[in-house]
């Protein structure tokens, strides 16, 4: 049975006051994110770590992949106030830790790491977070104009990571950015933003489930009992569960095998031995994991849509993923998420070394991803969000998703033409004018992508279940990000910047074949 909730209930925010929290939120949102892709690979680039190892770093975004694991939590606990101000102040600690010694982040130390795929995880429980508490504040009347500011100000946020860029190269001396400080200044504004979520508007009350009906013991533990009946879900969560650790085995075989016992080890454990000694390769560290989770996702849907899964459609947990994936039609669907932003995501993560490699110091990035990009990424969104409201969430996809494509030429003719130079000595006019264009483009037309492709997501997702169906949908296109910067960093090794940005420009187009089945999902949404 359910328990009716509180008469008292809490007076809905006007729209303009709704829309501030949306501003601030998603700010909040946008920040972690600016620092995983723009701090972390600059900070990695300067201290001589080569773009393959650059784009492995993409595999710890595995977290913001795997986060409808613990989202139907976040959704059965409530409270997504305190979870975004949790998330926000554990980042803080986390910066702070890299503030106090810098250097290791690009000296070999494991530990450093370690705290990045934490920051991944608290970044993705506040993406949960903040996801779930806009999506049942707003109205399907407000998406558009909720996602142009949400657009506007995930990219400031993104941007500001940018500004710490600026921060380490004002404060440091020539060839010698001072990481310490821009950790330290991001570490700050996180903790605020931690503290000021607090202060948004509570959400309205919803029913809770306390007991199941037919046995009168706890949701929790009559979906447990029912997942039990149903091995392959099991399955599938294990397969998932071993491809997020998969990659802690190089490290952990490394610590327990010591050089001078390499040999005495390998004869008592060979599996050890096996492990040490193919943890460095390509396929160990990023296909098996991909490949383990791409699985059990796949399980997932099967398992989903059989007969039984049925029994599990009220659960706290497993009921959000019942309903989503179990929609007539779906399968096409979550493929078209997966490859909606492919192209823009393999490009998206080889940017900031090629700027690198360009010439450009820290402040010189900053500087333009703040002053160019700024006003253009909010542009964009909003007239992405304006464009949608009015045309419709399905045109806006395609003819938006055709603008969002023509970022990765810039790129490519950018890359083609400039050469490569040494961080801090002078740069010819011209070519920072092509790279200075290039992120121009990018920002104003990622904005409008994005801005079609959130309306999309938001449509199809349903409101009593909003965390954790919109947790799985923006998990595999976040799953579909940390793979194509894993596979960025092998493609510029082995064919350069420019060729790479060119392919990604036609990673961008398969999407489109799936157009009919995202239509006819639209359609049935807007029936109901």
């Amino acid at each position: 049975m359910t328990q009716p909730p509180s008469a008292a209930t809490t007076r809905p925010p006007t729209t303009s006051r709704l829309m501030f929290w949306v501003a601030l939120l998603y700010f909040s949102e946008g920040l972690p994110l600016g620092l995983f892709y723009d701090l972390f690979p600059v900070h990695l680039r300067q201290a001589g770590v080569g773009p393959a190892e650059i784009g492995l770093l993409s595999l710890l975004g595995l977290a913001w992949t795997v986060k409808f694991l613990w989202a139907p939590l976040v959704d059965a606990l409530r409270g997504h106030r305190f979870w975004i101000a949790g998330a926000n102040l554990g980042m803080a600690a986390v910066l702070s830790a890299l503030a106090m010694r810098p250097e290791a982040l690009g000296g070999g130390e494991s530990w450093p790491w370690v705290l990045l795929a934490a920051f991944t995880v608290l970044s993705a429980t506040n993406d949960i977070a903040t996801d779930g508490y806009t999506i049942e504040q707003l109205s399907r009347g407000q998406y558009g104009v909720a996602n142009g500011i949400r657009i506007g100000f995930y990219r400031v946020g993104m941007l500001t990571a940018g500004g710490m860029l600026v921060v380490a190269g004002w404060t440091g001396t020539a060839g010698a950015p001072n990481w310490q400080a821009a950790y330290a200044m991001a570490a700050v504004l996180l903790l605020v933003n931690g503290s000021l979520a607090l202060l948004a508007p509570a959400p309205a009350p919803r029913p809770v489930v306390v007991k199941a009906a037919e046995t009168g013991e706890s949701a929790w533990a009559a979906e447990w009992r029912r997942l039990r009946a149903q091995p392959l879900w099991l399955l599938a969560l294990g397969l998932v569960i071993a491809g997020l650790l998969w990659p802690v085995l190089g490290p952990l075989a490394k610590a327990m095998q010591p050089d001078d016992a390499a040999a005495a080890v390998a004869q008592v454990n060979p599996l050890l031995s096996w492990v040490t000694a193919n943890a460095g390769t390509w396929w160990f560290k990023g296909a098996v994991p991909v490949g383990l989770m791409l699985l059990g996702s796949s399980l997932m849907v099967v398992a989903a849509r059989d007969p039984r899964a049925g029994a599990m459609a009220d659960g706290p947990v497993f009921g959000g993923w019942v309903s989503l994936l179990g929609r007539s039609g779906m399968v096409p669907v979550l493929v078209f998420i997966l490859l909606f932003k492919l192209g823009d995501a393999a490009m998206g993560f080889m940017v900031k070394p090629f700027w690198v490699d360009a010439g450009f110091t820290p402040a010189q990035i900053g500087l333009v991803s703040v002053n160019v990009g700024l006003g253009l990424s909010i542009a964009g969104g909003l007239v992405g969000g304006w464009y949608v409201d009015r045309a419709g969430i399905f045109r806006g996809l395609w003819v938006l998703g055709l603008a969002q494509a023509l970022s990765n030429l810039g790129y490519a003719l950018a890359a083609w033409w400039v050469p490569h130079g040494v961080p801090g000595a002078p740069i010819e006019l011209q070519y920072q004018a092509a790279v200075y264009a290039a992120s121009a483009l990018e920002s104003f037309t990622g904005g409008l992508g994005t801005g079609a492709f959130l309306a999309f997501l938001m449509a199809i997702t349903d409101k009593q279940r909003a965390t954790t169906e919109y947790a799985i949908l923006s998990s595999i296109f976040a799953f579909s990000r940390a793979v194509a910067g894993w596979a960025g960093g092998l493609g510029v090794e082995q064919m350069g910047y420019a060729m790479f940005f060119l392919l990604t420009f036609g990673l961008s187009f398969p999407a489109y074949l799936l157009l009919p089945q995202v239509r006819r999902m639209l359609s049935r949404d807007e029936a109901r």
